[in-house]
């Protein structure tokens, strides 16, 4: 923060504390900057500061400031008039109250600036003042002047630092008139429902994961030309189309939503022995598919089931032959074919016993036969010695 050059040096006042700060840009801009060119041969296109009674270009150390009244006589002003403007706010934030956060309208929020303390003897009061102001879950509103114009501002807490949010003035924000669709249009529960629905789809984000994908476009068509290559193309639009069913359009877009998060998706069809069903209806699984039957496209729009139901509820029924079966035309195979499989095991069990013993006896009538043989070799060599 040290390295970051101060663009106002003042004090805050705080009651009779006052502690001298340098005020440093808090935010910054990454966006890429082009410059006009003379399009023939490319030459930098400058604009040249003239004077109109002389015509002749001047020098910076020869442009001041000036007032223009409303008949159209000018009046100069100096930077030494406006250094010494009879208001306290010139080089002082003067704070003028505290009060809860969410009292201040988002929509007054300006430029963001962060107070460095100004020097070591300012560390004590600074330090008392934001832990004050942590201490008592409150913002400081306060005024100061800044480029030629006296400004409001919002001290907060940001890690150990002091930041302030310039405020525009409450008559500089327009109100929301007109703005509002003027037809009357009624919301429904279930068009209610499918909103929340695709609220909890898409969840809360890590705002740190965000970035300009816009800025990165165009970073990679300069490096394209700067190289000689072509530029990438831009991808295709997505087709777009009339939105004639709300109900629909949210339900697809909780379907996407769940979708690009790799989450896995219901089917939308009830499927009666793997040939009837659609997109229209909601899946309920193997157990229920049978009974539920498929529903038209008219009664699935109408139909609103809360996310929470719809997963509880949700199966993957199993294939046989390439096409989804119900549970009941399975249970009936199944009982159809258990007498069968029983009396095929109890042979098969029977033949198995059977081969096991004969099996044994073989394994037994060898040994036995090995052993008579190994004996009689035996007995010829002991006659001879």
């Amino acid at each position: 923060m040290l390295h970051v050059r101060s663009i106002w040096n003042g004090a805050i006042s705080f009651g009779l504390v006052s502690i001298p700060i340098k005020l440093v840009n808090a935010t910054e801009h990454h966006s890429i900057s082009f410059r006009q060119i003379h399009t023939e041969d490319g030459g930098r296109i400058r604009y040249r500061k003239v004077c109109e009674l002389e015509d002749r270009e001047v020098t910076q150390s020869e442009i001041g400031k000036a007032y223009e009244d409303a008949d159209g006589s000018v009046v100069p002003i100096t930077d030494e008039d406006l250094a010494h403007l009879p208001i306290p706010t010139a080089k002082t934030i003067e704070i003028v109250a505290f009060v809860p956060g969410d009292r201040i309208d988002p929509l007054q929020m300006d430029a963001a600036y962060y107070l460095a303390a100004g020097g070591a003897q300012a560390a004590k009061p600074y330090t008392l003042l934001r832990e004050a102001l942590k201490r008592s879950n409150k913002v400081a509103v306060a005024k100061f002047a800044l480029r030629g114009k006296e400004r409001l501002g919002m001290l907060r807490v940001v890690g150990d630092a002091i930041a302030m949010h310039g405020l525009l003035w409450p008559d500089e924000v327009r109100a929301p008139e007109g703005v509002a669709p003027d037809a009357k249009v009624t919301v429904n529960d279930k068009e209610l429902d499918l909103a929340d629905a695709l609220m909890d789809t898409l969840g809360e984000i890590d705002l740190e994961d965000l970035h300009d994908e816009y800025r990165e476009a165009v970073e990679e068509v300069v490096a394209a030309k700067a190289a000689g290559e072509a530029p990438p193309e831009a991808p295709r639009p997505a087709a777009g189309g009339k939105v004639l069913d709300l109900m629909a359009a949210l339900e697809k877009s909780v379907k996407a939503a769940k979708e690009s998060r790799g989450e896995p998706q219901e089917k939308a069809g009830t499927e009666t022995g793997g040939e009837a069903g659609g997109e229209a209806g909601t899946e309920t699984g193997a157990e229920t598919g049978a009974e539920t039957g498929a529903e038209t496209e008219e009664e699935a729009d109408a139909e609103v089931t809360r996310l929470s139901a719809r997963e509880a509820t949700r199966a993957t029924p199993k294939e046989t032959g390439g096409k989804k079966s119900t549970s009941a035309a399975k249970k009936t195979a199944a009982a159809k074919e258990t007498p069968a499989k029983s009396a095929r095991g109890t042979k098969k069990t029977a033949a198995a016993r059977s081969t096991a013993e004969k099996t044994a006896a073989r394994s037994a009538s060898a040994k036995g036969g090995a052993k008579k043989t190994a004996a009689k070799k035996a007995a010829p060599r002991k006659r001879s010695a």
